[in-house]
């Protein structure tokens, strides 16, 4: 159980606490619309250095700043070129990350020593709230992987932050509940260093529609090596093993979409109805197989574009374990 402070009333008023927690070098557990983040002032090499503890994170794996606003990208970004800033426009606050070429502010135990640095500007009101008040202190960012131990599944509820790293935490830090997560699968993370955008980790903002608000056709494919966050080939991954797109047996779990039947003997985890819902319940459903000591997951993936082809890419991750 958490050592932290627990806050479920995200008043203005605690958002500002959260805010002053921040500045002053604490770590502050918060919802995005993707998944909950552990964040930390993205200015301060000691504070940052507590999240790479918390979560057991590798030194060079670089963190993504969260920004209130597309309006802020300069403090840490340079050379932004034309596509990006519709990028932007057309999908902040929302589900994506954007990499760019990085400003002397962003320093190298943020970016892992790379020359480029990860902005997000997140949709959720009391991510956007915080922000905000971390601004209004004279904060300029606030960095924030997954808040679990690092390589395990993403938290999407205030509850699965407290069961991944409460007991890392200090009694000054803070956890902030804003509910499950809508999207419920971490951002499309998109390089934006070359001529052209080119997809490092899909999620809900997809590739046609890349294509439309750039007005690019061809996204790149291939590039210089960028580290993000969640591009391990063993991500995302439960206590669980997970087999996917095979017939369930008895004793094993089961994620499907709700038209696949549960074979008899097998414990259903979640019963989507469509891509969407599959995303908002995966990592819970996960969870609660580990939880309720299922040792095995069949997992039967949804088909076509959109948000699937993120669903399976973390999928594809998660089967190859920790």
């Amino acid at each position: 159980m958490s050592q932290s402070q627990f806050q479920s009333n995200c008043s203005a008023e605690s958002l500002q606490i959260a805010a002053s927690k921040v500045i002053a070098g604490n770590l502050v557990a918060f919802p995005t619309e993707t998944v909950y983040g552990l964040g930390a002032d993205a200015c301060n090499a000691d504070a940052i250095a507590r999240i790479y503890a918390v979560k057991g994170r590798p030194a060079d794996h670089p963190l993504i700043v969260h920004i209130s606003a597309m309006d802020r990208m300069g403090d840490w970004a340079k050379e932004i070129p034309t596509y990006a800033i519709a990028l932007a426009r057309d999908f902040w606050p929302g589900p994506m990350t954007l990499i760019l070429p990085r400003t002397e502010l962003a320093q190298d135990f943020i970016t892992g020593g790379q020359e480029s640095v990860g902005i997000r500007v997140p949709d959720h009101v009391v991510a956007r709230g915080l922000l905000q008040a971390f601004e209004k202190l004279g904060g300029k960012g606030i960095a924030a992987p997954s808040a679990n131990r690092f390589g395990q599944v993403s938290p999407t509820t205030a509850k699965a932050v407290d069961q991944e790293i409460g007991e890392y935490l200090d009694p000054r830090d803070l956890i902030l509940d804003g509910g499950a997560c809508e999207v419920g699968v971490e951002s499309t993370i998109i390089d934006c260093t070359g001529d052209a955008p080119r997809i490092l980790r899909p999620g809900a903002i997809t590739e046609q529609m890349i294509r439309i608000s750039t007005d690019i056709s061809e996204l790149k494919n291939s590039g210089n090596d960028i580290r993000v966050s969640g591009s391990l080939e063993n991500h995302y991954a439960p206590s669980a093993k997970i087999f996917l797109d095979v017939t369930a047996q008895a004793g094993q779990g089961l994620i499907a979409l709700a038209d696949i039947p549960t074979p008899p003997g097998v414990i259903r985890l979640s019963a989507p109805a469509t891509a969407q819902e599959f995303a908002h319940l995966l990592y819970e459903s996960l969870r609660k197989a580990d939880t309720d000591a299922v040792a095995e997951v069949v997992v039967i993936q949804p088909k076509g574009d959109g948000i699937a082809v993120a669903i399976r890419d973390r999928l594809a991750r998660a089967a190859n374990g920790r």
